[in-house]
């Protein structure tokens, strides 16, 4: 039995080859210094509740293409009583984005949204007047890495974006300026940030659409803001990164909570992953 199981892409996930070993390898390596043994398994594949004492899903990339598989290993997980990291309730509403207006609804900063299960003109038309700009993105409830993910001006077209339920939100020129701001917490206390900008002229700030990545030391309000979005979630993360961008009226708002598979910039934190690690042996209980 392994300490812990990190879930990885499914074996006939091609887009990602094996980029994601060094990642893992990043991961492995604090809790590896505290004596803990760790396997690596595709996210696709069944877990028994004795295979490991703690199985996480902190690199099972591409479930957001595979949404009716993800749900189901969600289910088995929970039916199966193994131990996960954040717990597969957590992590079920984690996956569709419309966590996003649940949260607005309980105070928390969230960058606006209108969530619609089909996507239509009238509705981006709508969403201009509704946000007072000349530019939104468009995006689906469930996804990762910018997929289906457009900038649509009035009376442009939706060619590219989501073909099932989507979220609107307006465009924020911040991305491409100070860009967005990510903070990590383990188990509910900051560790790191790092400031994730757009290439010039895009809006992804995702390394492999060149976005630069810094480390950073946020501001109270930033600080504030996040522990405002993990009060509003509520349920006790061992993981978790918080997105902040500053919206329309330059306060930081929420992108994304992300407690799945975020990057967890490890080598950017100052004590090279030892909160991470005590947030997970703690979690192995």
């Amino acid at each position: 039995m392994a300490d812990v199981l990190i879930l990885v892409p499914a074996r006939d996930e091609r887009r990602y080859g094996d980029s994601w070993a060094p990642l893992l390898e990043r991961l492995a390596g604090p809790l590896r210094r505290h004596g803990l043994t760790i396997a690596a398994q595709p996210w696709t594949d069944p877990v028994d509740k004795d295979q490991a004492r703690l199985v996480m899903p902190s690199l099972a990339w591409g479930y957001h293409a595979r949404q009716a598989e993800w749900f189901a290993q969600l289910d088995a997980f929970e039916a199966s009583g193994a131990r996960m990291v954040n717990p597969p309730a957590v992590l079920r509403w984690n996956s569709t984005k419309t966590y996003l207006v649940e949260l607005a609804g309980k105070g928390a900063p969230v960058v606006p949204t209108l969530a619609h299960d089909i996507l239509t003109l009238e509705h981006v038309q709508a969403a201009f007047d509704a946000f007072g700009v000349d530019e939104v993105v468009v995006k689906p409830q469930i996804s990762a890495g910018s997929h289906e993910t457009i900038r649509v001006k009035r009376h442009g077209s939706l060619e590219g974006g989501p073909t099932g339920p989507a979220l609107i939100q307006p465009f924020l020129p911040a991305v491409g300026e100070e860009g967005e701001l990510s903070l990590f917490y383990f188990d509910g206390v900051f560790s790191h940030a790092v400031a994730k900008v757009a290439e010039e002229g895009d809006f992804r700030v995702q390394p492999q659409f060149g976005g630069k990545v810094t480390e950073i030391a946020p501001e109270p309000e930033a600080l504030r803001a996040a522990e405002m979005v993990l009060e509003a979630a509520g349920a006790p993360l061992t993981y978790a990164r918080v997105d902040l961008i500053r919206g329309l009226e330059h306060t930081p708002q929420l992108m994304e909570l992300e407690a799945i598979e975020p990057d967890l910039f490890l080598e950017h934190a100052h004590d090279h992953g030892e909160a991470f690690a005590r947030a997970v042996i703690k979690a192995i209980g």
